[in-house]
């Protein structure tokens, strides 16, 4: 099965390291608008200089624009995609939305891979993605086989996924832990890893129960039929690291796979071993682990080992040769590699005097190809009889080739001058939805235009309700069974929805609902906001960020104790069990802090941050068309008592946050 080996590089040397280990790609970083701010990253003649180097290797180069990006940031985007492009960066990884829409329109020639950050886990997800004009997805970690083969099935886009590397606890793009503790934000790319800090559900300060082990599929590579790319995380890792782990995935797929290497990847990084847990359904305590002494220990001994795999060139690329020397004609040498085919000619052979050349001794001097990147594969030698010609110009012969197979051909970058939305036209009268955790919940009498419940909710609270549908952000393997479900709403009435998901967002639509965006959309432009209808805009937007966005009927959740995670592991069910958790799950920090953790029938669950967000005594400085209730865990007397802080705009007795609304994020 023939796969690309995508190695991560922070830095030119992680590239060289990977390039000469055997990746056919690598996806690096420039200083801005990437989910890896803190690795050393690429200037633009740095970036030059790397494609140039990876691209007379045939290797790609995908540079990751995989962060959201805000409105004032569109001029430096728009910069760095052209100068990207004219350095010959082969794609872009996204997040964003509307950076693909922006791309989409004025780079034609740019090729689009869309990020695990998007949070594409069903075929739904993966037709939004084809129509928005990706070329590829990246899968989230957290499929299993049978997900994956779903997945497959359903499109033509080029599947590439994880199969080396660390494992976040949080779904890609879903997570908010950083942000809100600390204001880095990981879909801004500077998450501060809070989550390998102690959290715990059983009182035990020590407990890391947000801390999992690296991923590792190694050894499952022969079940991925239908992926193309073999993605090793790591571009904060150092260069042993990404030699490591590209030996080990080309060795594999080569069938060479061996103890040795299963012991240096143990060995140059790990949590006390790797887990598979998420690809073979196998959930559970086995895949939580933390860094050790032990493994921090065991790394000396193989990094001298492995840095020796990238000391020097290694020669990973086949050569044919065509070599005529004619009796009173200039010999010529003919090479095909890298695609091309190049011709360079060379003197007159002379007449013998003692020894004349042979086709055998040719064939071994045009061979030579040491310290390039380059072997022989077939060599062809078509020879008079009685000639010779001096070992330096068949040297010569040979090195021009490869310099001429070398050369990288004129870039040209057609790119349409980058333009403002129009506009939109903004409601003058502020009004207000909700969402809730149950029916229960809602009040007799309310103040909001929209109320939205649980998919799993009863026909009859939809109906005495007149509530849209929730529909889940972890829609693992579950889209068949939303389908029928939603099905049966559209039957009794139910004729809007709220989703927090690209493929929610998509299915809905598609079967006729009025639908409203989520949160876990990460709607963060303007851009993106245009792309998506009623969209309730990200809370990791400052409140001046989120007023100046310029679209439609746009929202701000200005009440509510946010997700801050969305995670198929249950940190509690691995720490205590479901019985003594009885769904009233909550993690405790290293500060004291509570999470409470909220159980669902669908594939995920969420970690609420401890206080709400509360505007409620500051509605005048909201500028957008509608606010946001997010309930969760509230009483319906606590529900009422929101409520009527809401029509006097009064200040709460309880703790609540501003959230980001102030101060933002890095």
């Amino acid at each position: 099965m023939k796969f690309e080996i995508l190695a991560p590089a922070g830095g030119m040397e992680s590239l060289i390291a990977g390039v000469r280990s055997g990746a056919n790609g690598v996806y690096l970083g420039v200083k801005a608008f990437n989910a890896r701010r803190n690795a050393g990253n690429f200037d633009y003649d740095e970036l030059k200089t790397a494609v140039d180097y990876c691209h007379k290797r045939g290797v790609k180069v995908y540079l990751t624009l995989n962060i959201l990006i805000s409105d004032d940031e569109w001029e430096l985007a728009y910069d760095t995609v052209k100068k990207s492009l004219e350095a010959g960066v082969d794609a872009f990884i996204i997040q964003d939305i509307g950076a693909a829409k922006m791309i989409r329109e004025h780079f034609p020639q740019a090729r689009l891979h869309g990020s695990t950050q998007m949070s594409i886990m069903t075929p739904a997800g993966a037709k939004a993605a084809e129509e928005m004009g990706f070329s590829r997805i990246v899968l989230p970690r957290e499929m299993s086989l049978d997900e994956i083969k779903e997945i497959r099935q359903s499109t033509n886009l080029e599947l590439e996924m994880f199969v080396h590397g660390a494992l976040c606890m949080c779904v890609s793009g879903q997570c908010y832990l950083s942000s809100v503790i600390g204001s880095r934000s990981g879909n801004r790319g500077l998450c501060a890893q809070p989550c390998r800090l102690p959290f715990t559900a059983k009182g035990d300060k020590t407990e890391c129960a947000l801390s999992l082990k690296d991923l590792s599929l190694i050894e499952h590579l022969g079940e991925l039929d239908g992926i193309v790319s073999l993605k090793i995380e790591g571009r904060m890792k150092r260069p042993e690291y990404v030699s490591a782990a590209v030996t080990a995935v080309k060795n594999a797929i080569d069938g060479s796979y061996s103890n040795s290497d299963s012991y240096k990847l143990k060995s140059i990084f790990s949590r006390s071993g790797f887990t598979d847990g998420y690809f073979t359904s196998n959930l559970g305590a086995d895949m939580f682990g933390t860094r050790q002494k032990e493994d921090v220990v065991s790394a000396k001994d193989v990094l001298k080992d492995i840095s020796h795999n990238y000391d020097n060139e290694n020669p990973l690329l086949p050569m044919d040769i065509q070599f005529t020397c004619l009796d009173s004609k200039p010999c010529q040498l003919t090479a095909s590699a890298l695609g091309k085919t190049v011709t360079v000619i060379g003197d007159i052979p002379e007449k013998a005097i003692n020894k004349p050349m042979t086709e055998e001794a040719l064939s071994s001097r045009l061979s030579k190809l040491g310290g390039t990147q380059f072997y022989a594969n077939n060599i062809e030698v078509t020879l008079d009889d009685g000639l010779i010609l001096p070992v330096s110009k068949i040297n010569e012969l040979r090195r021009k080739a490869v310099e001429e197979i070398e050369k990288q051909n004129e870039i040209t970058v057609v790119a349409k001058p980058l333009s403002n939305p129009v506009p939109a036209n903004k409601n003058a009268v502020l009004y207000a939805t909700a969402s809730f955790k149950s029916a229960e919940q809602i009040p007799d009498r309310h103040p909001f235009k929209n109320v939205f419940i649980p998919l799993d909710s009863s026909l009859e609270d939809f109906v005495d309700n007149r509530a849209g549908v929730v529909l889940p952000r972890g829609l693992f393997g579950v889209e068949d069974e939303i389908k029928k479900q939603l099905t049966k709403l559209k039957k009794a009435g139910v004729s809007k929805a709220l989703c927090g998901n690209i493929g929610s967002y998509t299915l809905a639509k598609e079967m006729g609902f009025e639908v409203f965006g989520d949160f876990g959309l990460n709607i963060y432009n303007s851009e993106s906001a245009n792309m998506i209808d009623n969209p309730i805009l990200s809370f990791e937007l400052t409140l001046d960020q989120a007023n100046k966005i310029n679209a439609e009927n746009t929202g701000v959740i200005v009440y509510g104790k946010m997700p801050l995670m969305l995670t198929r592991n249950c940190p509690i069910k691995n720490s205590i069990g479901c019985y003594e958790c009885a769904k009233q799950g909550k993690l405790t920090d290293r500060k004291g802090y509570e999470f409470e953790v909220l159980c669902s029938k669908y594939p995920c669950v969420e970690m609420l941050n401890t206080h709400p967000i509360y505007m409620l005594d500051r509605l005048r400085e909201v500028k957008t068309d509608f606010v946001h209730f997010y309930f969760s865990t509230e009483t319906a007397d606590e529900v009422s008592r929101i409520i009527d802080l809401y029509k006097k705009g009064g200040k709460p007795d309880f703790k609540y946050t501003r959230g980001l609304y102030q101060r933002g994020t890095f």
